[in-house]
C-alpha cells in the first residue's frame, strides 16, 4: 500500500488523525479532488499528487487513530507504515504538516496523556523533529473555535512550544480548509521551502 510513491526528489507530507480534514486540505493545496468522507479512515494508503514538470510531490498519508470497522491490529499497522515511510523518505521531505482538528485536538491529547503514553499526534510531531523534517501544525476547523488565541496557545503548550503561539508562525498555522482559508499554512510551508533553498517550489503554496 505504501509502495506507490512517484520517483520524486522533493516532498511535502500531510499527517494526522482520521477525520481532521487532511484530504480536504490536500484538495485546497493541489486543486485536485480526492476521496473525502465523513467516515474516519477513508484514506488507507498514501495519496500522492505530483506535478509532471516538477521534481516534487505532495503526499496525504493515511489517518490513524479510531476508525469505525477497522480492527486495532490494522490501525497499528497503518501507524507503523507511516513511521517507516517518514524514516525512509526523510531526506526528501521538505515539510511535514501535522493536521489537527482545532475543536477536538486538545481534548484528544489530554485524554491520551499519561505516564506511559504520549498522544500519537505529539509523538509524530517529535518524530518529524528527530528526522530533521521541518514540522508545521495545521490547526484546522478554526471556524468552529470561539477562543482562537487561547486554543492555539494550548496547542503550542501541548507540543512543547512556549506560548504565545504567535511567535511560532512557521510552526502553528490556524486554517479552515473547507472554506479555503489556508493562507497561514501556505506561508509556513513557503518559509520552510525558502530555508531549503527551494524557491522554485513556492509557487505551489
Amino acid at each position: 500500500m505504501f509502495e506507490n510513491r512517484p520517483d520524486r526528489d522533493a516532498e511535502v507530507v500531510l499527517l494526522g488523525r482520521s477525520n481532521v480534514g487532511k484530504s480536504t486540505l490536500m484538495r485546497e493545496i493541489t486543486g485536485h479532488q480526492f476521496n473525502t468522507g465523513g467516515k474516519p479512515g477513508v484514506t488507507r494508503s498514501p495519496n500522492h499528487y505530483d506535478w509532471a514538470s516538477e521534481d516534487f510531490v505532495v503526499t496525504d498519508l493515511p489517518g490513524f487513530g479510531f476508525m469505525s470497522g477497522v480492527p486495532g491490529e490494522q490501525r497499528e499497522q497503518i501507524k507503523t507504515n507511516i513511521v517507516r515511510y517518514l524514516e525512509e523518505h526523510a531526506p526528501n521531505v521538505l515539510a511535514g504538516v501535522v493536521v489537527l482538528d482545532g475543536k477536538a485536538a486538545i481534548d484528544i491529547i489530554d485524554r491520551h496523556t499519561n505516564e506511559e503514553e504520549i498522544p500519537h499526534t505529539v509523538e509524530l510531531y517529535h518524530l518529524l523533529r528527530e528526522l530533521d523534517i521541518p514540522a508545521v501544525l495545521a490547526v484546522n476547523k478554526m471556524d468552529k473555535v470561539d477562543d482562537a488565541d487561547e486554543r492555539l496557545d494550548d496547542v503550542a503548550d501541548r507540543f512543547g512550544l512556549l506560548p504565545p503561539w504567535k511567535q511560532w508562525q512557521d510552526t502553528i498555522a490556524p486554517i479552515t480548509a473547507k472554506q479555503g482559508q489556508i493562507e497561514p499554512l501556505e506561508q509556513a510551508v513557503r518559509a520552510h521551502l525558502e530555508a531549503a533553498k527551494r524557491d522554485d517550489l513556492k509557487k505551489f503554496f
